[in-house]
């Protein structure tokens, strides 16, 4: 049987700001179909390997490829339409607009705050089948009870969740969540990681930079750690937490057992 390709492969990933290095060679592939854990102290390099990747930010040195195809400097809007969206820590929902209008204006085809110009351009039907799509992902999301509310009055679990949802209607096949349950209170954040383990479960792959160690440690498999702008050490979270080295890194930060 042969074994599955990486859906993501880094290599040699390198980035510096002002003659300070934030990423010194970064290695590390994501499978398919796996949430994985991208984590380390603050100023590892977990960001900045999330902004080279999405192509945000160039990286100096290095190589990006995303199911098969090399992607190193495309735009981040070329890279989306190819499969590979992101969320962020401060949802960007418009907080003007309500939870479904924010989920149509993130089809891919659908880009900055021209919803109704270009809802006017798809015709009747066009429209509808974007917001039946966008009813659907508000369903699956728990969000079709406040899919009218505008989305600056959801609660913070919600506005998370409304960042997943907006990264699922640019149609992915990876998704970089930055932090998605900061903020959010436990029993919402419990609720956020059941979303994640379906999706998973239904095919998309996730990659997740979060400080929580009890969700990484439940939710998460592989593990990767990064310090000091390199990966430090890979694998299940009984494996990490032993690894001397990562202790090392997190010395000071956290108690791991």
């Amino acid at each position: 049987m042969t074994a599955a390709a990486p859906l993501l492969s880094v290599r040699g990933l390198t980035r510096s700001f002002y003659g300070v290095q934030a990423l010194r060679g970064v290695d590390f592939d994501v499978m398919p179909a796996t949430i994985t854990a991208l984590i380390g102290p603050n100023g590892a390099g977990k960001t900045t390997a999330f902004q080279c990747i999405t192509g945000v930010i160039p990286p100096d040195t290095g190589r990006v490829t995303f199911a098969g195809t090399d992607i190193t400097g495309w735009r981040p809007d070329r890279i989306s339409r190819a499969g590979l969206t992101r969320t962020f820590q401060i949802a960007r929902g418009i907080a003007r607009l309500s939870v479904l209008e924010n989920l149509m204006l993130y089809a891919p085809d659908q880009r900055g705050e021209g919803l109704f110009a270009a809802l006017a351009g798809l015709g009747r039907a066009g429209e509808e089948a974007l917001r039946v799509r966008a009813v659907g992902v508000a369903r699956r999301l728990n969000l079709l009870r406040v899919a009218n509310h505008p989305a600056g009055a959801l609660s913070g679990g919600q506005k998370k969740l409304l960042e997943i949802g907006r990264a699922l209607m640019a149609t992915p096949r990876l998704i970089l969540l930055d932090e998605p349950i900061a903020g959010v209170n436990p029993s919402l954040a419990e609720e956020i990681a059941e979303h994640l383990r379906h999706l998973r479960d239904d095919g998309f792959t996730f990659v997740v930079i979060e400080h929580h160690m009890d969700l990484i440690a439940r939710l998460c498999d592989p593990i990767i750690v990064m310090a000091e702008g390199r990966r430090l050490a890979e694998g299940s979270f009984a494996e990490i937490a032993a690894d001397p080295a990562v202790r090392e890194a997190y010395m000071g930060t956290r108690k791991w057992a």
